[in-house]
């Protein structure tokens, strides 16, 4: 095996600086909803993701690859946040394998309850630390990562 080709300073600092916002942002944002309305992040995510969708319904393969997660780790979160009376899973018709969430009424009410002060700390924890300028790079890097990782997932 040859010598990897090493990370330089400028490509240490990109990929710790990375790793290390991305988990203490994640974590400041999940500590303020779990404090505020009671929601882990990733439950904000799903309940989030769900009243968007038509009928507030998704199949269980759709809401997994919107999540960018493995339909394990999904049916897992379900059950948890039916538990909650948050989320349903119906039956699709049409075929009996698969599966579908849909958001309750009282997902969709802990939601709306709790959207003002997800926003206020994403605001506080990332979107109000930067300028217009950093705000639209980071975008626009961000943009090429996902389209760069969704290829090669869809290639595998």
């Amino acid at each position: 095996m040859t010598d990897p080709h090493w990370l330089d300073d400028v490509e240490m600092r990109a990929w710790v600086g990375f790793v290390r916002t991305r988990d203490l942002i994640a974590a400041a944002v999940g500590r303020d909803s779990a404090r505020e309305s009671n929601l882990t992040y990733v439950e904000y995510s799903v309940l989030a993701f769900l009243s968007k969708t038509p009928e507030h319904r998704c199949t269980f393969a759709e809401l997994a690859a919107q999540l960018e997660w493995s339909q394990s780790r999904l049916s897992h979160q379900i059950t948890r946040m039916e538990k909650r009376g948050l989320v349903v899973r119906e039956p699709i018709p049409d075929d009996a394998r698969r599966t579908a969430a849909r958001l309750t009424p009282r997902g969709a009410e802990v939601l709306t309850g709790a959207a003002p002060a997800h926003v206020v700390s994403v605001r506080k924890h990332m979107i109000d630390v930067l300028d217009r300028q950093q705000l639209a790079a980071l975008a626009d890097i961000y943009d090429t990562l996902l389209a760069h990782h969704r290829q090669t997932a869809s290639e595998n």
